[in-house]
């Protein structure tokens, strides 16, 4: 029966589950029994990136050909291994997102056809402090994962030039992302300021190429460096994050040599099979980004 529930033990939980063949993703058969497998297998990677933020949901119930929406606010329906922590929330005042600690936390998430995980820059624990700065590059009409790449170069050498370290990573959809951990004081204010100024002097350098405002008249044949996913109401999706494309591709942490090569023409896309394979023979690259302790300038 298609509704059928069945009781399955993760990490140690007895979990309720259901619709195990329904396909998420039509053109390639990936059902919710694949989705709950992505994030149990990467769980040892991914979970040390969530465990101390609140998530907000973006849920597909239908598959990626369906309608979805964002659920910041966890459920009330949640087990007792699911955390709700304080998160960002929104013009309406404080909001109460749900906190993954453990793996079955995230196997409750997929089971509710919660294919993207998003997380905001600051920890539950304050809010005000963002552990990183991020620079969200974005194709305009014309442009391509290859033009990201190049200027995510770009973006590296500017900060290699204040002696700050960059981590790459893919978002999974069309983009590029390049992390700046601090894990040291900084407002939210500072790190947009500093991720404008950045954004501007590269504008300024190649107006042909690069823009710094979403105006969409402004966007053909540019690369959108988004410096306001620094705000702290947003969110950018998590590392490791499924996205909900027609395949099942993962945001992914990079090398800056796989950069490189991508702004030569190779390809930049990773699906789950392929990042559970790179966590086994790579380890986390995104793993630095936890704890090296960085200062903007002037902050």
């Amino acid at each position: 029966m298609a509704g059928e529930r069945v009781t399955v033990q993760v990490g140690g939980r007895s979990l309720s589950v259901s619709n195990l063949t329904k396909v998420l993703y039509p053109e390639v058969g990936f059902t919710k029994a694949d989705v709950i497998e992505h994030y149990v297998r990467i769980a040892p990677a991914l979970l040390p990136h969530l465990a101390d933020r609140g998530v907000t949901l973006r849920r597909f119930p239908d598959g990626v050909d369906g309608n979805s929406f964002f659920e910041k606010r966890c459920p009330s329906h949640r087990p007792d291994f699911v955390d709700a922590v304080e998160g960002p929330g929104d013009r309406g005042g404080a909001i109460r997102y749900c906190r993954f600690g453990e793996v079955a936390a995230l196997a409750w998430s997929a089971n509710m056809a919660a294919l993207e995980l998003h997380a905001p820059m600051a920890r539950a624990g304050d809010l005000e402090t963002p552990t990183m700065v991020v620079f969200d590059l974005d194709p305009g009409p014309g442009t391509d994962l290859t033009d990201c790449a190049e200027i995510g170069l770009w973006v590296r050498d500017v900060l290699d030039g204040v002696d700050l370290a960059s981590f790459p990573k893919t978002s999974g959809s069309k983009g590029l992302q390049v992390y700046v951990p601090l894990n040291t004081p900084c407002t939210h204010e500072q790190a947009s300021a500093f991720a404008l100024a950045v954004a501007q002097v590269l504008e300024k350098a190649n107006p042909d190429r690069v823009v710094t405002t979403q105006a969409k008249a402004a966007r053909p044949n540019k690369v959108l460096i988004d410096w306001s996913q620094n705000s702290r109401h947003k969110t950018t999706v998590a590392v490791y994050s499924l996205r909900a494309r027609p395949r099942p591709t993962v945001s992914t942490p990079v090398t800056w040599d796989e950069v490189a090569d991508a702004a030569d023409g190779a390809p930049l896309v990773f699906e789950s099979a392929d990042v559970l394979d790179r966590v086994e023979r790579l380890g986390d690259l995104f793993e630095p980004t936890l704890t090296l302790a960085q200062q903007l300038p002037g902050a």
